[in-house]
This record gives C-alpha cells, sequence and structure tokens, in this order.
C-alpha cells in the first residue's frame, strides 16, 4: 500500500499537518478489512469525496458498506471495474482509492438511476442546479471538471453523455465505464452505500489547483471503410457490414479467420467514425454466436466505419504525458483508461512499459468498459483529469 503525498503543494500548513493535493492508496481485494486500510493511510485529513475503483474479486457491497461506515460525512463514489491502475501501473486484484482533499476540493455527487430510461428535462434542471450551486458556494475554486462514473453493461453512455453535457456548460467532463474484468457479466456503480446497476453516479468538482481534462488515442485512420447494412442500434450490434455477415466481413477485411475472432483481433485491429473533425473509436467487444458484432459503444445503420492502425502505446503515452507537463508537470492524474488498451499492451509485450510511463506520470484509476469526453462516450481511449500543484 501507498499513500501520495506531495511534498511540494503550494498548500499552506504546517510541516507534517500540510495538505496534500490527492491522497492516493491501494489495497489488495483480499484484505479483511480494505476501507480500515484505506482509512489508515488517508489520516485524519477531512475529504471533499473519496473515489474507490473496486475489483470484481472484491465483495463490492461490502467495501462500500465499509465505507460509508469509515469515511461518514464524505461522498464516496465507487465502481467495479476490468482492472486498476495503482502506483506501478497496471495491476488487478485491486481496490484503488483517491481522496479528494476539502482543503483543496469542493463537491457534489448525484446518484442517476435507470439510465436505459431517463427522463431528460428534470436531470438537466438538476444538474444545472447543483452546478451553479456548488460554484456560488466556493468562489474561491476558480476550476472546475465533471467526473462520470456509468454501469459499463447498461448500453445507455451515450444517450446519458449526450443529454449531460449541456447542463454542465464550461464545466469539462470526463469519466470512465465501470468493468467486470473480461467477463462482462456484473457492472456495478455506488453512491454512499447505495449499490446500483444500470446507473451512473456524476460528480462535480470545484478545485483551487489548476485542472485540465483530456483524452487521447494512439489510432490512426486508414483508407480503408466500410458500411454497416444492418444493425440493432438498441443492443450495439451489428448484424451485417458490406452487405455480408459482419462477423466473417470484418475477418475478410483484418486477415482473419472468422471462427478464430476474438478480444486480441478486436483491439489490435480497431474501427472509428468520423464525428465533426475528429475520428472516434466504435470498438468491437465480441462476436455473437450469430457471426454478429456486438459493440461497446453507439452503433447504426449507414454507419461508415474506418480501419486503423495502432501507433506504438508506449511512445504515444509518452508524449501526451510530455504535452501536459510542458506548463510544469501535474501532481496526480486521474485516467480511465480503456480495457481495450490493457488487452493491446499485453499482446504487444508492451504493459509493463506502459505501466513505467503510468507510474512515472502519477497516474491512478481503472481500466473501462469505455470512456466519456464531453457529450460522447467513447473506446479504446483513456481519459482523465490532470491535477497540477499550483492554483493559476
Amino acid at each position: 500500500m501507498q499513500t501520495t503525498v506531495d511534498e511540494d503543494s503550494p498548500v499552506t500548513g504546517h510541516g507534517a499537518d500540510a495538505s496534500p493535493v490527492l491522497l492516493t492508496t491501494q489495497v489488495s481485494w483480499a484484505d479483511t478489512s480494505p476501507v480500515a486500510q484505506i482509512r489508515k493511510d488517508f489520516g485524519a485529513e477531512p475529504l471533499s469525496f473519496l473515489s474507490l475503483f473496486i475489483s470484481p474479486r472484491a465483495d463490492f457491497q461490502s467495501v462500500v458498506d465499509q465505507a460509508q461506515r469509515l469515511f461518514a460525512g464524505t461522498d464516496v463514489v465507487a465502481c467495479t471495474t476490468a482492472g486498476e491502475i495503482g502506483a506501478a501501473g497496471y495491476d488487478d486484484g485491486q481496490i484503488i482509492a483517491i481522496g479528494f482533499p476539502a482543503s483543496g476540493f469542493a463537491s457534489t455527487s448525484l446518484a442517476i438511476e435507470h439510465v436505459d430510461d431517463l427522463n431528460p428535462l428534470p436531470l438537466i434542471d438538476r444538474i444545472a442546479l447543483e452546478r451553479i450551486q456548488l460554484q456560488d458556494h466556493n468562489p474561491k475554486m476558480k476550476h472546475s471538471f465533471a467526473f462520470l462514473v456509468v454501469d459499463g453493461l447498461s448500453l445507455a453512455e451515450d444517450t446519458l453523455t449526450a443529454t449531460i453535457s449541456p447542463a454542465l456548460r464550461d464545466m469539462p467532463i470526463f469519466g470512465g465505464s465501470a468493468g467486470d474484468g473480461t467477463d462482462f457479466g456484473h457492472t456495478l456503480v455506488a453512491l454512499n452505500g447505495k449499490v446500483m446497476a444500470t446507473a451512473a453516479v456524476l460528480t462535480l468538482v470545484r478545485s483551487r489547483f489548476r485542472t485540465r481534462v483530456f483524452s487521447l488515442d494512439h489510432l490512426v485512420p486508414s483508407e480503408q471503410q466500410m458500411v454497416v447494412t444492418q444493425a440493432d442500434p438498441d443492443r450495439r450490434i451489428v448484424k451485417t457490414i458490406n452487405a455480408e455477415p459482419a462477423g466473417r466481413e470484418y475477418a475478410r477485411i483484418v486477415g482473419k479467420d472468422p471462427e478464430q475472432l476474438d478480444r486480441f483481433t478486436f483491439a489490435s485491429h480497431p474501427v472509428v467514425v468520423r464525428i465533426g473533425g475528429a475520428h472516434h473509436v466504435r470498438a468491437i467487444q465480441h462476436v455473437n454466436d450469430a457471426g454478429e458484432l456486438v459493440f461497446f459503444s453507439a452503433i447504426d445503420e449507414g454507419m461508415v466505419l474506418t480501419m486503423a492502425s495502432p501507433q506504438n502505446m508506449v511512445e504515444h503515452l509518452q508524449n501526451k504525458m510530455t504535452e501536459l507537463a510542458q506548463d510544469g508537470p501535474p501532481a496526480h492524474i486521474v485516467g480511465c483508461d480503456c480495457v481495450l488498451r490493457r488487452i493491446e499492451a499485453e499482446q504487444t509485450q508492451t504493459a509493463r512499459d506502459v505501466s513505467s510511463v503510468l507510474s512515472a506520470h502519477n497516474v491512478t484509476g481503472f481500466s473501462t468498459y469505455g470512456e466519456q469526453i464531453g457529450p460522447l462516450h467513447v473506446n479504446h481511449t483513456m481519459t482523465g483529469v490532470a491535477i497540477y500543484p499550483s492554483e493559476e
């Protein structure tokens, strides 16, 4: 277990009592009292909110119940993961905790249930009211962001992010979809001890510290395109591509045996769509028994899919981390990293090098079933927020 305290933090204090920018620690899922250890690691520092990224191996309900007791009075936001990002980079079987000290942050967290059947106008009004109140009550905190965790099997992230974004105005939003390892069976989120499926938790944050929300991916679109000719958008299923059975046609295009398509194939041969002036990944989750392709995000008939090629993930990630540090390095980065990136790194035997970059730049977070950035739900990316140890 490791607690991160930024010794160069400009926050005033006396010696060991000086407040850190963030608190981070991790505990094995097998620990009999994981939240007690987190509470011990964090000490008496008052928190605005606590974020927990919990391995699917852990008893999720038990962990959030413990957190509700031991962090009474603090908003506790939790979700299951498809892997964790801790002190050494990629990890597995961990409970990752990030504490946002009240000395530097103010926040409010909202549970959004039944995300597959949203009533947009009341939700938009509720978020806008909370955003305005948070700003009015914390006039000295000039920086802001919103953080969203959502059930990664809800099939509703696209609609949810598009609904939420207008209510946030100029507050940038990022987030991740809760995972279940690579089982795709059961994903959960929680707020203050209440465990929910088909739900999301949105946290609005004001900060004394400079922040920068970002999204990155290492994929380059090619000239190879294909058209979705038959689909079931509600279930994110593509039945035919170029008027041919989807799995078989995709396999032909990438030069693979249709019977051998697996998550490694999909991670190394992604497809993207053009939205506005940019390309965004539409990642394939699996091929079903009917030979159809099941996607992680929104898909529809007539959509043009473009094959993409991955750049070197290690070099690309290092370059992007360097960009985030061009005006001074962040004290911490909270990252939501697509599980397909981890799968690709493992397949190409670069996971250790990727982990080294993540560790060197103080990235803490989890592997996701999808990522949110602004009004979009995307895949095969890392979204996050860099938090700098200065107020300007």
